[in-house]
């Protein structure tokens, strides 16, 4: 066990950042699927507004931390992505978090603008599975190419599955016409 309890047996290739520790559960999603494809991450809460310095601090040192991809999620206002990405060169992944007031609305459309030059690649609200995976196909053609393998055996694994679906559905249509 190490020593220093802020090490990992692997440093981190994905930033995994939230506004808040109330973003974690959409936020999980993209976890999961980066744990599912073995790659490695850290996970964040950065405010955009309570914490700006730590922020700018993270996404600044980003690329020299080795990171290669940064997913940034928040609700309401959303600025993190944005103000993420104002920071580093690396590529971000945009998370809108949904939200009780306007059930996310307000998050799609703080991640969405974003002024020329300062590009987020913005996913759906709450789309962090989403954004898992596209920082997995990202990595896969970059700096993990082993990862496309994977990324192909997973594209097999949703046919099988939709095909089953389509097996089970017209099988049932077919019980209906008797």
């Amino acid at each position: 066990m190490p020593d220093d309890p802020e090490s990992t047996i692997e440093d981190p290739v994905v930033g995994v950042a939230m506004g808040s520790e109330s973003d974690l559960p959409t936020m999980q999603d993209a976890a999961d699927v980066l744990d599912d494809f073995d790659v490695s991450y850290e996970l964040r809460v950065l405010s955009a507004h309570r914490t700006p310095d730590a922020m700018h601090e993270y996404a600044r040192t980003a690329e020299e931390r080795g990171l290669k991809v940064v997913i940034a999620g928040a609700g309401k206002a959303a600025h993190l992505p944005g103000m993420i990405a104002a920071s580093t060169p690396l590529p971000v992944l945009g998370v809108p978090v949904p939200t009780t007031d306007l059930g996310g609305t307000d998050s799609l459309l703080s991640v969405v603008q974003m002024p020329g030059g300062v590009p987020v690649g913005t996913l759906a609200i709450g789309g962090a599975q989403n954004a898992g995976l596209l920082a997995v196909q990202i990595l896969a053609t970059g700096s993990r190419p082993a990862l496309m393998d994977e990324l192909h055996e997973y594209k097999q694994h949703l046919r099988e599955k939709a095909e089953a679906m389509d097996r089970r559905v017209s099988a049932q249509r077919s019980k209906g016409e008797r």
